[in-house]
């Protein structure tokens, strides 16, 4: 691997990491400004506890050695959380600006997949 990708995937994985776990802590505490936008989205709050929850999970699966597979599974539900705040927001009329932290999100979920070292990747032998 490139030491210019290795880099770059440890930047959009630390970054990606740190959003993830920051937005989760908000959520599972239930802080007043998250409960207000999930009931304004349409969210029940038991939904707040579900999603911390499976960030923080997908944080340790992303950052710890080995296990590719579930590194696969964390990525997609990245992208799948955080493009579905997208559309939330989107489908509910709210401004630009509450788009800019689940599109970070997403360009760092795909960053980090992509430039993820060929240990953590899924590797197949055809014959």
């Amino acid at each position: 691997m490139k030491k210019k990708h290795k880099i770059i995937y440890w930047i959009a994985t630390l970054w990606l990491a740190l959003g993830m776990v920051s937005t989760a802590v908000v959520q599972l505490l239930k802080m007043t400004e998250e409960s207000t936008m999930m009931h304004h989205l349409g969210y029940p709050l038991y939904f707040l506890t579900l999603l911390g929850i499976w960030k923080i999970l997908g944080v340790i699966a992303i950052l710890i050695p080995k296990f590719p597979l579930l590194k696969e599974w964390a990525y997609a539900g990245f992208f799948f959380a955080m493009s579905g705040a997208v559309f939330s927001h989107l489908a509910s009329g709210d401004d630009a600006i509450t788009l800019f932290g689940p599109v970070l999100l997403i360009i760092l979920t795909i960053l980090s997949w992509y430039y993820r070292p060929i240990e953590r990747k899924i590797t197949t032998v055809y014959n």
